[in-house]
């Protein structure tokens, strides 16, 4: 979600909960605020939990995750479907590889956390 449409719900949920109940609505809409972070925290933690056991750079299959990437995909979202965190290949761009078992290998940049192209190499014959 773009950060500023959060944000922006936010503060709407804090303003309708003032204005609707006042102090004890301010209280409840800052609740249900920290409880959807907690919930967005503790999904990273899951992904970054399930990468950290694979080894660093590797997919089961470097076509399928090819097929499956999309422009816009955040970073976590391409740990979550690579199940591993990704081989860092170059600085700027930030391009991010994975590989599999016979030699394939998906390059991904990234701009600013998101997924902006990506390119699936072959080993020669």
């Amino acid at each position: 979600m773009n950060p500023i449409v959060s944000w922006a719900l936010a503060v709407a949920a804090l303003a309708a909960g003032w204005r609707g109940y006042g102090a004890p609505g301010l209280a409840l809409a800052a609740s249900v605020i920290v409880f959807w972070l907690l919930i967005q925290f503790n999904r990273t933690v899951k992904v970054m939990r399930n990468a950290a056991d694979a080894p660093v750079g590797h997919v089961d299959s470097a076509v399928m995750l090819h097929a499956r990437l999309r422009t816009g995909l955040p970073m976590v979202q391409v740990v979550s479907l690579t199940k591993s965190l990704g081989r860092r290949v170059a600085q700027d761009p930030e391009t991010w590889a994975w590989a599999d078992a016979s030699g394939c290998e998906v390059a991904i940049v990234f701009d600013k956390g998101r997924c902006t192209r990506w390119s699936l190499n072959r080993p020669a014959d």
